[in-house]
Protein backbone atom coordinates (compact mmCIF):
# COMPACT_ATOMS: atom_id res chain seq x y z
CA UNK A 1 0.00 0.00 0.00
CA UNK A 2 2.74 2.29 1.14
CA UNK A 3 4.60 1.18 -1.82
CA UNK A 4 1.92 2.06 -4.35
CA UNK A 5 1.59 5.60 -3.02
CA UNK A 6 4.92 6.77 -3.03
CA UNK A 7 4.81 5.18 -6.55
CA UNK A 8 2.27 7.54 -7.48
CA UNK A 9 3.41 10.06 -6.04
CA UNK A 10 6.82 9.38 -7.48
CA UNK A 11 4.71 9.24 -11.00
CA UNK A 12 2.91 12.57 -10.49
CA UNK A 13 6.06 14.40 -9.46
CA UNK A 14 7.91 13.65 -12.97
CA UNK A 15 5.25 14.24 -14.92
CA UNK A 16 4.92 17.72 -13.03
CA UNK A 17 8.65 18.31 -14.16
CA UNK A 18 8.12 17.16 -17.42
CA UNK A 19 5.26 19.95 -18.28
CA UNK A 20 7.22 22.81 -16.35
CA UNK A 21 10.26 21.76 -18.44
CA UNK A 22 8.42 22.01 -21.35
CA UNK A 23 6.26 25.09 -20.36
CA UNK A 24 9.69 26.99 -19.60
CA UNK A 25 11.41 25.56 -23.03
CA UNK A 26 7.76 26.95 -24.67
CA UNK A 27 8.48 30.21 -22.48
CA UNK A 28 12.42 30.12 -23.95
CA UNK A 29 11.05 29.40 -27.35
CA UNK A 30 8.45 32.19 -28.02
CA UNK A 31 11.02 34.44 -26.33
CA UNK A 32 13.77 33.80 -28.38
CA UNK A 33 10.91 34.36 -31.72
CA UNK A 34 9.50 38.01 -30.02
CA UNK A 35 13.12 38.92 -29.57
CA UNK A 36 14.18 37.96 -33.53
CA UNK A 37 10.76 39.74 -34.78
CA UNK A 38 11.63 42.78 -32.02
CA UNK A 39 15.19 42.95 -33.23
CA UNK A 40 15.10 42.80 -37.38
CA UNK A 41 15.82 45.27 -39.79
CA UNK A 42 15.67 47.84 -41.58
CA UNK A 43 16.44 50.57 -39.18
CA UNK A 44 16.60 54.34 -39.29
CA UNK A 45 19.66 56.05 -40.24
CA UNK A 46 19.10 59.06 -38.99
CA UNK A 47 18.81 59.99 -35.04
CA UNK A 48 15.35 59.76 -33.25
CA UNK A 49 15.24 61.87 -30.30
CA UNK A 50 12.35 60.88 -27.75
CA UNK A 51 10.25 63.50 -25.85
CA UNK A 52 11.59 64.36 -22.41
CA UNK A 53 15.58 63.38 -23.19
CA UNK A 54 16.55 67.17 -22.38
CA UNK A 55 14.63 67.09 -19.12
CA UNK A 56 16.18 63.52 -18.26
CA UNK A 57 19.72 64.56 -18.82
CA UNK A 58 19.44 67.84 -16.88
CA UNK A 59 18.61 65.07 -13.83
CA UNK A 60 21.26 62.70 -14.86
CA UNK A 61 23.80 65.33 -14.70
CA UNK A 62 23.12 66.23 -11.25
CA UNK A 63 23.40 62.23 -9.83
CA UNK A 64 26.53 62.01 -11.83
CA UNK A 65 27.92 65.20 -9.89
CA UNK A 66 26.80 63.58 -6.74
CA UNK A 67 28.80 60.38 -7.92
CA UNK A 68 31.74 62.70 -7.58
CA UNK A 69 31.36 63.79 -4.29
CA UNK A 70 30.68 60.69 -3.18
CA UNK A 71 33.98 59.07 -4.51
CA UNK A 72 36.57 61.77 -4.14
CA UNK A 73 40.12 61.25 -2.67
CA UNK A 74 40.22 63.85 0.19
CA UNK A 75 40.05 66.48 -2.02
CA UNK A 76 40.95 65.30 -5.19
CA UNK A 77 37.91 65.27 -7.39
CA UNK A 78 37.73 62.01 -9.24
CA UNK A 79 35.62 61.43 -12.59
CA UNK A 80 32.21 59.62 -12.32
CA UNK A 81 33.29 56.52 -13.86
CA UNK A 82 37.12 55.27 -15.04
CA UNK A 83 38.36 57.13 -12.00
CA UNK A 84 41.43 54.89 -11.68
CA UNK A 85 43.95 55.29 -14.55
CA UNK A 86 46.89 53.24 -15.29
CA UNK A 87 48.81 55.70 -17.51
CA UNK A 88 48.26 58.27 -19.99
CA UNK A 89 51.06 57.72 -22.86
CA UNK A 90 52.33 59.11 -26.23
CA UNK A 91 51.14 57.11 -29.18
CA UNK A 92 51.37 56.96 -32.82
CA UNK A 93 48.40 56.77 -35.01
CA UNK A 94 49.23 55.89 -38.79
CA UNK A 95 46.05 55.79 -41.49
CA UNK A 96 47.00 52.82 -43.45
CA UNK A 97 48.58 53.68 -47.07
CA UNK A 98 46.38 52.88 -49.68
CA UNK A 99 43.28 52.84 -47.88
CA UNK A 100 40.02 51.99 -49.80
CA UNK A 101 38.61 55.90 -51.21
CA UNK A 102 35.28 55.02 -49.03
CA UNK A 103 37.02 54.73 -46.02
CA UNK A 104 39.34 57.97 -46.51
CA UNK A 105 37.13 59.65 -43.89
CA UNK A 106 38.16 62.60 -41.62
CA UNK A 107 40.97 62.45 -39.48
CA UNK A 108 41.56 58.59 -41.98
CA UNK A 109 41.25 61.21 -45.31
CA UNK A 110 45.14 60.62 -46.24
CA UNK A 111 46.34 57.51 -46.48
CA UNK A 112 50.11 56.95 -44.92
CA UNK A 113 49.16 60.39 -42.39
CA UNK A 114 50.48 59.80 -38.74
CA UNK A 115 48.91 61.71 -35.99
CA UNK A 116 50.32 61.67 -32.66
CA UNK A 117 48.00 60.83 -29.99
CA UNK A 118 47.44 60.80 -26.20
CA UNK A 119 46.02 57.66 -25.07
CA UNK A 120 44.55 57.19 -21.12
CA UNK A 121 44.20 53.55 -20.27
CA UNK A 122 42.05 53.17 -17.00
CA UNK A 123 39.34 50.87 -15.15
CA UNK A 124 35.83 51.31 -15.45
CA UNK A 125 34.51 52.46 -11.97
CA UNK A 126 33.77 55.33 -10.58
CA UNK A 127 35.92 54.05 -7.51
CA UNK A 128 38.93 53.55 -7.39
CA UNK A 129 39.50 49.86 -6.75
CA UNK A 130 42.26 46.98 -6.89
CA UNK A 131 42.68 45.92 -10.36
CA UNK A 132 42.19 42.28 -9.72
CA UNK A 133 38.33 43.55 -9.32
CA UNK A 134 35.45 42.40 -12.02
CA UNK A 135 35.62 45.58 -14.49
CA UNK A 136 35.68 47.15 -17.63
CA UNK A 137 38.78 48.88 -19.02
CA UNK A 138 38.94 51.70 -20.89
CA UNK A 139 40.50 53.18 -23.28
CA UNK A 140 40.61 56.93 -24.85
CA UNK A 141 42.56 58.28 -27.44
CA UNK A 142 43.13 61.64 -28.12
CA UNK A 143 44.63 62.63 -31.85
CA UNK A 144 46.25 66.16 -31.79
CA UNK A 145 46.78 69.06 -33.95
CA UNK A 146 44.18 68.41 -35.86
CA UNK A 147 42.56 71.21 -38.37
CA UNK A 148 38.92 71.62 -38.95
CA UNK A 149 36.03 73.21 -36.87
CA UNK A 150 35.81 71.74 -33.87
CA UNK A 151 32.35 70.34 -32.80
CA UNK A 152 31.61 72.27 -29.60
CA UNK A 153 31.69 76.10 -30.53
CA UNK A 154 33.11 76.68 -27.30
CA UNK A 155 36.57 74.34 -27.71
CA UNK A 156 37.38 76.03 -30.86
CA UNK A 157 41.40 76.02 -29.96
CA UNK A 158 41.70 72.74 -29.07
CA UNK A 159 42.25 70.94 -32.29
CA UNK A 160 41.87 67.40 -31.33
CA UNK A 161 39.34 64.19 -32.00
CA UNK A 162 39.00 61.75 -29.53
CA UNK A 163 37.79 58.20 -29.35
CA UNK A 164 36.13 56.88 -26.15
CA UNK A 165 35.90 53.30 -25.31
CA UNK A 166 35.87 50.35 -23.41
CA UNK A 167 35.97 46.46 -23.37
CA UNK A 168 32.67 45.42 -24.24
CA UNK A 169 31.04 45.81 -27.79
CA UNK A 170 27.47 46.78 -26.24
CA UNK A 171 26.48 48.72 -23.52
CA UNK A 172 23.78 47.87 -20.37
CA UNK A 173 21.54 50.19 -21.44
CA UNK A 174 19.62 51.17 -24.04
CA UNK A 175 19.05 55.17 -23.83
CA UNK A 176 18.80 58.12 -21.81
CA UNK A 177 15.31 56.93 -20.23
CA UNK A 178 17.26 53.53 -19.19
CA UNK A 179 20.08 55.41 -17.91
CA UNK A 180 18.34 57.76 -15.96
CA UNK A 181 16.92 54.92 -14.10
CA UNK A 182 20.52 52.58 -13.68
CA UNK A 183 22.63 55.08 -12.69
CA UNK A 184 20.25 56.79 -9.72
CA UNK A 185 19.65 53.68 -8.14
CA UNK A 186 23.48 52.70 -7.96
CA UNK A 187 24.19 56.63 -6.65
CA UNK A 188 21.51 55.68 -3.94
CA UNK A 189 23.32 52.40 -3.15
CA UNK A 190 20.95 50.20 -4.19
CA UNK A 191 22.43 48.29 -6.86
CA UNK A 192 20.10 45.80 -7.56
CA UNK A 193 17.24 48.33 -8.24
CA UNK A 194 19.22 49.08 -11.41
CA UNK A 195 17.69 46.22 -13.07
CA UNK A 196 14.71 45.66 -11.05
CA UNK A 197 13.39 48.89 -10.92
CA UNK A 198 9.77 47.35 -9.87
CA UNK A 199 7.52 44.67 -8.45
CA UNK A 200 6.41 44.38 -11.98
CA UNK A 201 8.42 41.96 -14.18
CA UNK A 202 7.61 43.99 -17.30
CA UNK A 203 9.82 46.28 -15.94
CA UNK A 204 12.70 43.84 -15.17
CA UNK A 205 15.80 43.84 -17.76
CA UNK A 206 17.32 40.68 -17.07
CA UNK A 207 19.00 41.19 -20.66
CA UNK A 208 20.87 44.21 -19.70
CA UNK A 209 21.45 42.24 -16.58
CA UNK A 210 23.45 40.08 -18.12
CA UNK A 211 24.87 42.40 -20.51
CA UNK A 212 26.47 44.34 -16.92
CA UNK A 213 27.30 40.80 -15.74
CA UNK A 214 29.45 40.22 -19.42
CA UNK A 215 31.36 43.45 -18.90
CA UNK A 216 32.07 42.85 -15.78
CA UNK A 217 35.30 40.49 -16.46
CA UNK A 218 38.44 39.69 -14.84
CA UNK A 219 41.42 42.11 -15.82
CA UNK A 220 43.85 41.04 -18.89
CA UNK A 221 47.36 40.74 -18.37
CA UNK A 222 48.13 44.35 -19.14
CA UNK A 223 46.00 46.80 -20.71
CA UNK A 224 47.77 46.53 -24.04
CA UNK A 225 45.98 42.60 -24.16
CA UNK A 226 42.40 43.72 -24.29
CA UNK A 227 40.10 44.64 -27.46
CA UNK A 228 37.99 48.27 -26.78
CA UNK A 229 34.84 49.32 -28.38
CA UNK A 230 33.15 52.33 -28.67
CA UNK A 231 29.66 50.75 -27.85
CA UNK A 232 27.98 53.85 -29.50
CA UNK A 233 27.89 55.11 -32.97
CA UNK A 234 29.47 58.21 -34.85
CA UNK A 235 29.27 59.35 -37.90
CA UNK A 236 31.77 58.11 -40.51
CA UNK A 237 31.96 60.70 -43.27
CA UNK A 238 28.60 60.46 -44.93
CA UNK A 239 27.48 56.90 -43.04
CA UNK A 240 27.23 55.88 -39.43
CA UNK A 241 30.08 53.94 -37.88
CA UNK A 242 31.21 51.77 -34.37
CA UNK A 243 35.12 51.81 -33.64
CA UNK A 244 37.34 49.00 -32.04
CA UNK A 245 40.87 49.09 -31.20
CA UNK A 246 42.25 45.37 -31.29
CA UNK A 247 45.84 44.16 -30.01
CA UNK A 248 48.19 43.58 -33.12
CA UNK A 249 51.11 42.06 -31.80
CA UNK A 250 52.34 41.34 -35.30
CA UNK A 251 53.15 45.02 -35.56
CA UNK A 252 55.70 44.84 -32.96
CA UNK A 253 59.14 43.19 -31.86
CA UNK A 254 57.62 39.92 -30.37
CA UNK A 255 57.08 40.50 -26.48
CA UNK A 256 56.07 38.25 -23.77
CA UNK A 257 55.18 40.33 -20.63
CA UNK A 258 56.70 38.80 -17.33
CA UNK A 259 54.08 37.25 -15.22
CA UNK A 260 52.72 40.11 -12.76
CA UNK A 261 51.61 39.39 -9.23
CA UNK A 262 47.71 40.11 -9.48
CA UNK A 263 47.61 40.65 -5.56
CA UNK A 264 48.96 43.99 -6.06
CA UNK A 265 46.15 46.75 -6.28
CA UNK A 266 47.60 48.44 -9.46
CA UNK A 267 49.39 45.28 -11.06
CA UNK A 268 47.90 46.92 -14.66
CA UNK A 269 49.95 49.77 -14.08
CA UNK A 270 52.70 47.31 -13.47
CA UNK A 271 52.48 45.72 -16.55
CA UNK A 272 51.89 48.41 -18.71
CA UNK A 273 55.45 50.55 -16.71
CA UNK A 274 57.28 46.54 -17.35
CA UNK A 275 56.51 46.26 -20.89
CA UNK A 276 57.07 50.68 -21.64
CA UNK A 277 59.25 51.57 -19.17
CA UNK A 278 61.83 48.85 -18.06
CA UNK A 279 61.75 46.44 -21.22
CA UNK A 280 61.60 49.02 -23.12
CA UNK A 281 58.84 47.50 -25.51
CA UNK A 282 56.90 49.02 -28.20
CA UNK A 283 52.68 48.34 -27.92
CA UNK A 284 50.51 48.23 -31.24
CA UNK A 285 46.77 48.03 -31.90
CA UNK A 286 44.88 48.27 -35.08
CA UNK A 287 41.99 50.60 -35.42
CA UNK A 288 38.76 49.43 -37.24
CA UNK A 289 35.31 50.51 -38.01
CA UNK A 290 32.41 49.38 -38.64
CA UNK A 291 29.61 50.71 -41.15
CA UNK A 292 26.04 50.24 -40.25
CA UNK A 293 24.15 47.90 -42.89
CA UNK A 294 20.49 49.48 -42.17
CA UNK A 295 18.90 46.66 -43.72
CA UNK A 296 20.16 44.04 -40.27
CA UNK A 297 19.18 44.88 -37.12
CA UNK A 298 21.95 48.12 -36.42
CA UNK A 299 19.94 50.83 -34.33
CA UNK A 300 21.99 54.18 -33.79
CA UNK A 301 19.43 54.96 -30.50
CA UNK A 302 20.12 51.36 -28.43
CA UNK A 303 23.22 50.65 -27.22
CA UNK A 304 22.79 47.27 -25.88
CA UNK A 305 22.31 45.87 -29.19
CA UNK A 306 25.96 44.46 -30.47
CA UNK A 307 26.45 45.25 -34.27
CA UNK A 308 27.31 41.46 -35.56
CA UNK A 309 30.19 41.29 -37.48
CA UNK A 310 28.10 39.07 -39.75
CA UNK A 311 25.85 41.86 -40.51
CA UNK A 312 28.90 43.91 -41.21
CA UNK A 313 32.15 43.39 -40.87
CA UNK A 314 35.13 45.41 -39.06
CA UNK A 315 37.32 47.46 -41.20
CA UNK A 316 40.97 48.42 -40.56
CA UNK A 317 41.79 51.81 -41.27
CA UNK A 318 44.71 52.75 -39.03
CA UNK A 319 47.22 51.10 -36.85
CA UNK A 320 48.37 52.35 -33.44
CA UNK A 321 51.80 51.96 -31.85
CA UNK A 322 52.66 52.62 -28.04
CA UNK A 323 56.50 53.60 -28.41
CA UNK A 324 58.51 52.76 -25.10
CA UNK A 325 58.73 55.86 -22.85
CA UNK A 326 58.34 56.77 -19.33
CA UNK A 327 55.31 57.48 -18.10
CA UNK A 328 55.06 57.37 -14.45
CA UNK A 329 55.86 60.18 -12.92
CA UNK A 330 54.14 62.41 -10.05
CA UNK A 331 53.91 65.07 -12.62
CA UNK A 332 52.63 63.16 -16.04
CA UNK A 333 50.21 61.28 -13.64
CA UNK A 334 48.40 64.62 -12.81
CA UNK A 335 48.77 66.00 -16.10
CA UNK A 336 46.45 62.29 -17.26
CA UNK A 337 44.37 63.37 -13.94
CA UNK A 338 43.72 66.77 -15.28
CA UNK A 339 43.33 65.79 -18.96
CA UNK A 340 39.49 65.77 -20.16
CA UNK A 341 38.38 63.18 -22.89
CA UNK A 342 35.26 63.65 -24.63
CA UNK A 343 33.77 62.14 -27.48
CA UNK A 344 32.44 65.45 -28.61
CA UNK A 345 35.95 66.77 -28.98
CA UNK A 346 36.49 66.21 -32.50
CA UNK A 347 34.78 67.12 -36.34
CA UNK A 348 31.79 66.56 -38.30
CA UNK A 349 33.18 63.99 -39.86
CA UNK A 350 33.24 61.44 -36.25
CA UNK A 351 30.33 63.35 -35.09
CA UNK A 352 28.67 61.14 -32.17
CA UNK A 353 25.08 60.00 -32.83
CA UNK A 354 22.67 58.10 -30.91
CA UNK A 355 21.06 59.19 -27.18
CA UNK A 356 23.76 58.02 -25.47
CA UNK A 357 25.84 60.52 -27.30
CA UNK A 358 23.76 63.17 -27.00
CA UNK A 359 23.75 62.59 -23.07
CA UNK A 360 27.37 62.61 -22.98
CA UNK A 361 27.54 65.93 -24.76
CA UNK A 362 26.28 67.45 -21.35
CA UNK A 363 27.18 65.08 -18.47
CA UNK A 364 30.75 65.07 -19.83
CA UNK A 365 30.71 68.93 -19.80
CA UNK A 366 29.01 69.17 -16.73
CA UNK A 367 31.36 66.74 -14.39
CA UNK A 368 34.46 67.85 -16.34
CA UNK A 369 33.55 71.52 -15.82
CA UNK A 370 32.60 70.64 -12.04
CA UNK A 371 35.56 68.13 -10.91
CA UNK A 372 38.09 70.63 -12.45
CA UNK A 373 37.21 73.79 -10.93
CA UNK A 374 37.07 71.63 -7.27
CA UNK A 375 40.74 70.39 -8.16
CA UNK A 376 42.28 74.01 -9.18
CA UNK A 377 44.01 75.42 -6.14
Amino acid sequence: MLARLWLRLGAFLGKTLLWLVGLGLLGWLAATLWFAWHHSGPVPVEEQIPPGEAAMTQGIIQTAVRIVDQHREGTRYLRDAHAKAHGCVKAEVSVLPGLDPALRQGVFAEPGKTWQALMRLSNGNAYPQFDSIRDARGMAIKLLDVPGKQLLADQQARAEQDFVMFSHPNFFVSDVAEYAQNIGAQANGQKAMAFFPSFDPRSWQVRHLFIALATLAPAPASPTEATYFSVSPYKFGAANAKFRVAPDPQSCPPYSLPKQNQDLPNFLRSALNQQLSTDRIDACFVLQIQRQNPQKYMPIEDTSIEWKESDAPYESVAKIRIPAQDFDTPALNLACDNQSFNPWFGVEEHRPIGGINRLRKAVYEAVSDYRHGRNTP
